[in-house]
């Protein structure tokens, strides 16, 4: 595909507008979250202080079992949007993803935009590349530029994301996703950082999750649905007659927790992204087993409203319920939160088996 950096660019900021502007409704559907509970502990006989909440996570420690997803890179509203995420990450001592790096190819200049490294020293940070972009990368010099890039970056591992249904809603989107399997394979082997796959709104079937931790994914991100629909967000920039075709989709795709209670007991490579909307969900998608929560949206619009200090307040609060969650359920560790039971509604265990049986 031959997308320019001026066009790019615009696209980019384009999204931001519509993810976080009141006009818009970004979001589809439902995670599916409200159909878990779970079982309250009157007589918990633990302390706050004895709650812990550390996890090693890419060779780190990390405070909290959740990171800020990658979101968006590309405009200049975005890469200062970018700067507060790592900003509020380091203060958190949680990981954070950057927006996709595909517009330094084009415009290696913006690579100050990209370096978090320096707001972030001491926490995970990822880079990100569309896997239609790596194709590319793959036949244009063996992914020697991208692996150039990722050294400057100083960056802990390479999210691949896959987007095959926004694509499909952009007019100079992809139409070909031919060989992206084959060439996942052979990046993840050759790659010489841990490769996170994720999705970006819509989810994976579950043998598609575990045929990518079979060919080495150090993490599956399911992005399932639920959250921000990058479908009805690209639906927002076509005609009227575009938006009402995208209308009928605004529901696709697998919803987050019916996915984590399919795949999320995976050796503990699965991150949970997609509809997490509070620190409740980030305790339910933990116990499915998740080896952390991702957040996106919500912290976007966050630091588009009051920068670092708002994205730090915003998941504080997330922390708290997590925290909250885990005494109330008896819960020293997140190990012991993975044990726990959660009840379930009869319309979820039913959608479970039919997606157990595929």
């Amino acid at each position: 595909m031959s997308t320019n950096s001026g066009d790019l660019t615009g696209r980019k900021a384009k999204h931001i507008e519509i993810c976080t502007d009141q006009a818009y409704d970004p979001e589809g559907g439902s995670a599916l979250f409200e159909h878990l509970s779970f079982r309250h502990r009157a007589l918990p006989e633990i302390a706050w202080d004895e709650v812990k909440t550390e996890t090693d996570f890419l060779q780190r420690r990390i405070a909290f079992p959740l990171f800020i997803s990658c979101m968006t890179g590309g405009s200049d509203s975005s890469y200062a949007i970018n700067k507060d995420l790592a900003r509020a990450a380091q203060a958190l001592n949680i990981p954070v993803g950057m927006g996709s790096i595909r517009i330094l190819f084009r415009k290696p200049e913006a690579f100050g935009d990209f370096h978090l490294r320096p707001l972030a020293p001491d926490v995970p940070i990822f880079s990100n590349l569309g896997a239609q972009q790596l194709i590319e990368e793959r036949l244009r010099d063996n992914y020697k530029t991208l692996h150039q890039w990722n050294q400057k970056l100083e960056v802990d591992a390479q999210v691949v994301h896959l987007n095959p249904g926004q694509e499909l809603y952009q007019d100079d989107g992809d139409r070909d996703f031919r060989g992206i399997k084959d060439t996942l394979e052979e990046f993840i082997a050759r790659s010489p950082l841990p490769v996170i796959v994720k999705e970006t709104g819509f989810g994976m079937a579950p043998d598609e999750v575990d045929w990518l931790l079979k060919v080495g994914a150090s993490y599956v991100d399911l992005a399932g649905s639920g959250g921000t629909n990058w479908l009805t967000v690209e639906a927002y920039r076509l005609d009227a007659a575009g938006y009402e075709s995208g209308e009928a989709l605004r529901e696709w795709g697998w919803p987050t927790a019916l996915l984590m209670a399919a795949v999320g007991h995976r050796k503990g490579r699965v991150l949970a992204s997609g509809g997490l909307r509070s620190g409740l969900d980030l305790a339910k998608a933990l116990a499915l087993g998740a080896k952390a929560g991702g957040f996106a949206l919500p912290v976007i619009r966050a630091a588009k409203q009051g920068g670092s200090e708002a994205v730090v307040t915003l998941m504080n609060g997330y922390i708290r319920a997590l925290k909250t969650t885990m005494m109330l359920t008896s819960c020293r560790t997140l190990s012991d939160l993975r044990k726990t039971s959660l009840d379930t509604t009869r319309d979820f265990e039913s959608r479970l088996k039919k997606l157990n049986r595929g």
